[in-house]
């Protein structure tokens, strides 16, 4: 493996189009969730300047970023490298005004729930390899 490689789902990608559509995906579904750098920096645990850099295309978040933030946003981990945004992310309504790390903690717990579920009734049903 080359310096500037990242692997999702046992896949090596060293191609910068690839980086740079997981940096907008990071975006897009940081904005479609309503969250700001800042929580998701908190949420990780990281400062918000490596939020910025990453979704800029100029950092790169490690493989277990990724994978909390695919439970957070109820997405698989590997729609942060497909070329189009999922039809059917998980959704979530809150009434507070603020997200703490705990209330992320909580949504990304139940997401993993769902996303577990909807992979097991694929493959109930035979749609699942």
């Amino acid at each position: 493996m080359t310096t500037g490689d990242i692997i999702i789902a046992g896949e090596r990608m060293s191609d910068m189009s690839k980086f740079k559509t997981i940096a907008e995906r990071m975006k897009a579904f940081r904005k479609s969730s309503g969250l700001s750098q800042a929580n998701i920096a908190c949420f990780l645990g990281v400062d918000q300047s490596l939020i910025s850099k990453a979704e800029k295309g100029e950092r790169s978040l490690s493989v277990e970023m990724l994978e909390k933030l695919a439970a957070l946003y109820g997405v698989s981990i590997s729609a942060f490298e497909e070329d189009t945004l999922p039809v059917n992310p998980l959704k979530f309504a809150l009434r507070s005004g603020e997200l703490t790390t705990a209330d992320m903690e909580a949504l990304s717990a139940i997401n993993r729930i769902a996303l577990n579920s909807e992979f097991m009734a694929g493959l109930l049903a035979g749609e699942q390899k």
